[in-house]
This record gives structure tokens, C-alpha cells and sequence, in this order.
């Protein structure tokens, strides 16, 4: 699968290393090269400057084949923006965000975006946790 992910963090990176070690396509992009640092060694995939907004470097991305997009960047408005464009545009078969926003999740999702919320995963964690239920 070809693999298109946006936002080179610690979960971006750790992302890119489990689907590219599983024989995925992988092209991380970011706008800061710093962040490429948090790719493992072994990454075999591609890291581009760029900025999952902008159409041109999506394009060099190769998103136009892409066969799904990941965007885990720290804004929810740029992860909804380039889920959006990924989804809309460009004809993605596969697009999930990540959206801090309990709120915004559940209306992006209303719209048909696919996200996950990563406050509410974890306050249901923590409240299975606290009850013993885990």
C-alpha cells in the first residue's frame, strides 16, 4: 500500500516505521527537517520538506497514487484542511486525522471525515483504568 503521511512527530514517525518494517510504500512529509530525526535508522521510506496543505509538495509526495493519507500534525485546522484536500482533491481511497477536539471530531466525522480523537481514546483509557475494568 502507498502511504502518504503528514506530520513527522513522535507519532508520525513511529507510524512510518511500523508500515514501512511491514513492506508499505511510505512518504513522510513535514515542514520542519529537524523532525525527520525521529525516523528510525532503518526507514526505508521517503522524507520530504513540505506541508500537507499545499498541493505542489502533496503532488511531489505522490498523492495522486497514493492509496492512503495520515495526517498527524499538532493543528487541528491544518489536519482538517489536509484531510480535506487528500479526501476531495485528490480522490484518496483512505484518509484519517488526528483531531485534539472532541468536539470538531465529532462534526468532521459527521461530514463524512474519518479522525480519531486522541483526548477522548485516552480519557476512556484512563477512566477504564481508574475503575479496574482493565
Amino acid at each position: 500500500m502507498k502511504v502518504i503521511i503528514v506530520g513527522c512527530g513522535r507519532v508520525g514517525a513511529h507510524l512510518a516505521g511500523l508500515l514501512d518494517a511491514e513492506g508499505h510504500e511510505v512518504t513522510i512529509l513535514d515542514n520542519d527537517a529537524y523532525s525527520f530525526r525521529r525516523l528510525s535508522p532503518t526507514f526505508g521510506g521517503t522524507a520530504q520538506l513540505g506541508n500537507g496543505i499545499d498541493q505542489e509538495a502533496l503532488k511531489r509526495a505522490g498523492i495522486e497514487t497514493a492509496d492512503a493519507f495520515v495526517v498527524v500534525t499538532q493543528g487541528d485546522n491544518r489536519n482538517i484542511m489536509a484531510a480535506q484536500i487528500a479526501k476531495y482533491i485528490f480522490n484518496v481511497p483512505r484518509v484519517v486525522c488526528r483531531i485534539y477536539d472532541p468536539l470538531r471530531q465529532e462534526l468532521y466525522q459527521a461530514l463524512g471525515l474519518e479522525s480519531i480523537c486522541p483526548t477522548v481514546v485516552f480519557a476512556d483509557m484512563l477512566k477504564e483504568k481508574l475503575l479496574g475494568k482493565v
